[in-house]
C-alpha cells in the first residue's frame, strides 16, 4: 500500500472497479504495484486475523424526530432505527488490517484503506446522505473527500448484482450517468461517421475511455452496429474494427472477448470481491463496537438488511463465524486490572502498550509491514486502516492478558493464536448471534418536576446536555426517566440536584415510582377503606355479596 498507508484510488480522475477491469485504474493499478491483498491474503497463514474498521458519510439520522437509537431500546428497537440510518448513508472507507504470526511471539500487520464509491454502471445508481457532523469529525482527522467522490472503488449487494445480470444476458444495454451519455453519444457519433466510408479489417482508436466506459462504450457500439468489433487498445483507448458478420461471430464466442459478461459482471462488483474473500476465509474478524460495521457490510455487499434483527444475526453468523468485538473484552475486564479510564480505542492500545499492563513485557512484538511505515512513525486515528490495525493489536494484548490468568507456560515462549482464541472463548461472538448479553449500565434515574409548567423530553435533555449527557424518556406529566452508559454522570447529577429547586433527580425505585404500581396501590387501598368502613358500621363487605 505504498508509503501512504493507502491503496491509491488512481492517479486519473475515473472512478474504477477492481481488477479485472482491462487499463483498470484505482484498486485495479494499486494491485499491479503489490498494494491489493489478493485472494489469498486472508488465509496466507492459519494465524492470520483481520481487524476490521469502517467510516461513514453518517452515523445515526437525527429524521424522524423521536426516532434517534436510544438507552432506553430494546436490542430489536435499536436495530429497527439503525437500520433506517444504514440505509440513508454508505461507507466512504473501509480500512483492513491482517494480522499474520510469522515467526513465534510476533505479529506482522498489512494494513490497507480502501475509499468507496456506489457502483454507477449501466442503469445502476444509488442514493444516499451525508451527516454534517460526520463530515466535519472526518475532515478534522484529514478524511480526503476528493478521494472518496473521485476515486471511490464501487460495490454492490447481490440484489442490484442480480439486477445487473438481467440487463448483461438480455443484451439491452442503457447507460444512466449524464457524464457517460455524453461521452458514448460523442463516441457513437464518431463512430458512425466512420463506418460507411471504412474497408472490411480497418480500424479507428477512440481515446480518453476510462472506468467503467472502457465496458459502456464497447457494449452500445457492439449493440448499435452488427459490422464492428471493439477491444481496449492501450491505457484509456479502445479500437475499432469493421468486420464481417461471420467474423464478428467468432470473435464474440471467444474466450478472449473482454467484455464477457462474467468478466463485465466481476468488474462491477468491485470491492464485493474482496469482501467475499473474507467471507470464504471464515477466519476469525476483529473489530471495536462493530455493530454498525456489521450492519453496512450486510446491507452494502451482502443484501438489504431484513425487518427482523433475528434473521441479520442468523446472516451475520453465517457469512462471518467468528467475530470480537473488542470493546465487549475491554469493558469486561478493564476495571479488574484497575485500568484507567479509556474514552476511545487509541488510549486503550496506548494503556496496554504501557506499563500499566503487567503482561506488557511478554506480549507479542507487533511489527508494521515494510509497505506500511506510516502507522509506525504517525498516529492516525479515524482513518480506517489505522484503526483496523488498533482493533487487531488491541485484542493481541487482551487475549495475552487474559490468558496470563490461566495455567500455561507459553507466555515466555509465545502462544499460538489458537490459545489466544481459547482465551477469548467466552467474548466470541458475544450479541451476535443467540441471545444478547445484558449490558451493564449504570442505575436508572427519575427527575421530579416543579414549577416548571408544560416540560418535555427536550427541554429535560437541553437542562442536563451542559454537565453530562442522558437520554430522557417521559413518565408521568412532570416524571422523567433518565438513562447514560457512564457512571460519573450518574453520581453528578445525583449530587447537584438531590436538593433543586425545580428539577429533583434520584434514583428510580420500580416499587416506589412505576405508574403502574402506584395505580395498584390506590385500588387496593380504596378497596382496604371500603372494607374497613363496612366492618367498622358492621356490615359485610360489599365484594361478599
Amino acid at each position: 500500500m505504498g508509503a501512504s498507508g493507502e491503496v491509491p484510488a488512481g492517479e486519473g480522475s475515473a472512478r474504477s472497479p477492481l481488477p479485472p477491469l482491462p487499463q483498470g485504474r484505482g484498486a485495479g493499478a494499486a494491485r499491479k504495484r503489490g498494494a491489493y491483498p489478493g485472494p489469498g491474503a486472508c488465509h496466507c497463514h492459519p494465524g492470520a486475523i483481520p481487524g476490521l474498521d469502517m467510516e461513514f458519510t453518517g452515523l445515526h439520522s437525527v429524521f424522524p424526530k423521536g426516532k434517534q437509537p436510544s438507552l432506553f431500546d430494546s436490542p430489536a428497537e435499536w436495530y429497527l432505527k439503525a437500520r433506517r440510518s444504514v440505509q440513508k448513508f454508505t461507507v466512504n472507507q473501509l480500512g483492513l488490517s491482517i494480522f499474520s504470526n510469522e515467526k513465534s511471539n510476533k505479529y506482522v500487520a498489512h494494513s490497507y484503506n480502501f475509499f468507496l464509491f456506489p457502483t454507477t454502471f449501466g442503469v445502476m445508481d444509488s442514493e444516499f446522505s451525508f451527516q454534517a457532523s460526520s463530515i466535519q469529525f472526518l475532515t478534522h482527522y484529514g478524511f480526503d473527500y476528493n478521494k472518496f467522490l473521485k476515486d471511490g472503488i464501487p460495490y454492490m449487494n447481490e440484489v442490484q448484482e442480480k439486477k445487473l445480470q438481467q440487463g448483461l444476458l438480455t443484451g439491452n444495454w442503457k447507460v444512466r450517468s449524464t457524464l457517460d451519455k455524453d461521452k458514448v453519444k460523442k463516441v457513437i457519433d464518431d463512430v458512425t461517421r466512420w463506418v460507411p466510408s471504412a474497408e472490411e479489417g480497418g480500424s479507428m482508436v477512440l481515446h480518453d475511455i476510462s472506468g467503467f466506459q472502457i465496458f459502456e462504450v464497447q457494449l452500445i457500439l457492439r449493440q448499435a452496429l452488427p459490422d464492428v468489433w471493439t477491444e481496449p487498445f492501450g491505457d484509456q483507448k479502445v479500437m475499432v474494427k469493421k468486420v464481417s458478420p461471420r467474423h464478428r461471430w467468432h470473435l464474440e464466442n471467444s474466450s478472449y472477448d473482454c467484455c464477457r459478461k462474467e468478466l463485465v459482471l466481476l468488474s462491477a462488483r468491485g470491492f464485493t470481491n474482496l469482501f467475499q474473500t473474507l467471507v470464504e476465509a471464515k477466519k476469525p474478524v476483529v473489530g471495536h463496537n462493530m455493530l454498525m460495521d456489521l450492519l453496512h457490510l450486510h446491507d452494502k455487499f451482502y443484501k438489504p438488511l431484513p425487518e427482523s434483527y433475528e434473521e441479520f444475526k442468523r446472516n451475520i453468523h453465517s457469512l462471518f463465524p467468528v467475530l470480537i468485538d473488542t470493546k465487549n473484552v475491554t469493558k469486561s475486564i478493564w476495571k479488574e486490572f484497575q485500568f484507567p479510564r479509556a474514552s476511545n480505542l487509541l488510549e486503550v492500545y496506548e494503556i496496554l502498550c504501557s506499563d500499566l499492563n503487567p503482561t506488557n513485557p511478554t506480549c507479542p512484538v507487533i511489527a508494521h509491514a515494510s509497505d506500511c511505515s506510516k502507522y509506525a512513525d504517525k498516529k492516525s486515528p479515524h482513518e480506517a486502516a489505522y484503526d483496523a490495525f488498533l482493533c487487531g493489536s488491541v485484542l493481541l494484548k487482551l487475549a495475552h492478558l487474559l490468558l496470563g490468568r490461566m495455567p500455561c507456560d507459553t507466555l515466555e515462549t509465545g502462544p499460538s493464536f489458537f490459545q489466544y482464541l481459547n482465551a477469548l472463548t467466552k467474548y466470541l461472538n458475544q450479541n451476535f448471534s443467540g441471545t444478547d448479553v445484558p449490558s451493564q449500565r449504570p442505575p436508572l434515574l427519575i427527575a421530579s418536576v416543579r414549577g416548571w409548567p408544560g416540560v418535555d423530553e427536550e427541554q429535560i435533555y437541553q437542562k442536563l446536555k451542559a454537565l453530562c449527557k442522558f437520554d430522557v424518556r417521559q413518565l408521568t406529566e412532570n416524571q422523567f426517566l433518565l438513562l447514560s452508559n457512564k457512571f460519573k454522570d450518574v453520581r453528578v447529577v445525583l449530587r447537584d440536584y438531590k436538593a433543586h429547586p425545580n428539577l429533583r433527580i434520584s434514583l428510580y425505585r420500580h416499587w416506589r415510582h412505576s405508574p403502574q404500581v402506584n395505580c395498584l396501590l390506590q385500588i387496593c387501598g380504596i378497596v382496604a377503606s371500603w372494607s374497613l368502613l363496612a366492618f367498622v358500621f358492621g356490615g359485610s363487605p360489599w365484594y361478599a355479596m
